[in-house]
């Protein structure tokens, strides 16, 4: 997920603690869009182990 953020920080020109709120609020819109199933892919990528927020 760090690699996203950094991306996302420089690309948009916002601070990283903004980039990562960015983020992971596209990762929750996307968990809620998608089969159950595929939420676990989601949840890997982003290096969290579900429910809200990451713990990186």
């Amino acid at each position: 997920m760090e690699e996203l953020v950094q991306r996302v920080s420089e690309k948009a020109g916002i601070s990283e603690e903004q980039a990562r709120a960015a983020v992971t609020t596209v990762a929750e819109f996307l968990k809620e869009k998608v089969p159950a199933p595929f939420t676990g892919y989601i949840d890997n990528f982003m290096g969290t182990s579900g429910g809200q927020g990451s713990d990186q």
